[in-house]
């Protein structure tokens, strides 16, 4: 299908995009970038409002709160940084503190849904759980063999998904005290190469995965169980949101395309691609969706965002 869903196009990175994420309410987006800055976008009338300086390397990921009025940033310089997005009046220094503690570059963020914890994805191989108020290092989890390149979090807050180069994902308990067993609850496998990004539905039960190995994967969370393989892009799938009632999905693609995707109801509910979505020029690294299901904002390697209406 043409691009007659796209609806706006972002411009001001000079360098490639590869991260978005949008405000609960739909009006702002925040977009990270490899030329080391975070740009905040207002995407009614697609003009650009603010850049946020502080990172020293690229900037790989970012997560907003759900109250809307912080981002988190995750950065190749192995920091993250916590940002004042509200739009008050002018705002001299948005940086309100960095959180250190991983010893290699900051992959991916998630914030929890009452907005006191981040949890964080490193190169080093870990997670960390931060408080985000006193901007401490609460917890570390250790289990992939690799590095970990995505992480999301239930809506409850109580587990974390985690998607890694080592081809797995893993189940973390992040209400485990420190004093308890492993937090580990349970490894997904059956992707046969690195697990780029993934997302969990709103009741928490499912967990959708991005994978170079060009497919997606729905998974049961409670059982550990792999239910559904989306197979339709052309090359590695880089990221992957899904719509507040979990009926679709959209996935972006080294293909330089994104595809909506109807899930199944049920375990033997056929998969369906519903279209493709074409416009960017290079590789497409991230995707965020508006509350309401109807706007989906990507981020690409060709420096661009892009506005695409999902429903009229």
């Amino acid at each position: 299908m043409a691009n007659e869903t796209e609806h706006r196009t972002l411009r001001g990175h000079p360098d490639r995009v590869n991260a978005v994420a949008v405000t609960p309410t739909g009006q702002l987006a925040v977009s990270a970038s490899e030329d080391g800055t975070l740009k905040l976008w207002d995407l009614a009338g697609g003009a650009e409002l603010r850049t946020l300086r502080g990172h020293t390397d690229r900037v790989n990921a970012v997560a907003v709160t759900a109250d809307g009025q912080l981002a988190v940033s995750a950065s190749e310089d192995g920091t993250l940084k916590v940002w004042d997005i509200g739009l008050g009046a002018e705002v001299r220094n948005a940086e309100l503190r960095t959180l250190r503690g991983h010893t290699d570059r900051v992959n991916a963020v998630a914030v929890t849904a009452n907005g006191p914890h981040a949890v964080s994805a490193s190169d080093d191989g870990t997670l960390k759980l931060w408080d985000l108020a006193r901007g401490t290092d609460l917890r570390t989890f250790r289990g992939h063999r690799s590095r970990v390149l995505a992480v999301a979090v239930t809506p409850d807050g109580r587990l974390a998904v985690s998607a890694s180069e080592d081809g797995t994902l893993k189940v973390w308990d992040l209400l485990r005290i420190a004093e308890a067993p492993a937090a580990e609850v349970s490894t997904l496998r059956g992707h046969t190469d690195r697990v780029n990004d993934l997302a969990v539905t709103a009741d928490g039960r499912r967990a959708i995965s991005a994978s170079a190995d060009g497919t997606l994967k729905l998974w049961d969370l409670a059982h550990g169980s792999e239910l559904h393989t989306l197979r339709g892009h052309n090359d590695g799938v880089t990221t992957v949101a899904l719509t507040p009632d979990g009926r679709l999905a959209v996935s972006a693609s080294k293909d330089h395309t994104l595809k909506v995707w109807d899930l199944p109801r049920s375990a033997d509910a056929p998969t369906a691609e519903v279209r493709t979505l074409r416009g960017h020029t290079d590789t497409v690294n991230a995707v965020a969706l508006t509350a309401d299901g109807r706007l989906a904002v990507s981020a690409s390697a060709d420096g661009t965002l892009k506005l695409w209406l999902l429903a009229p």
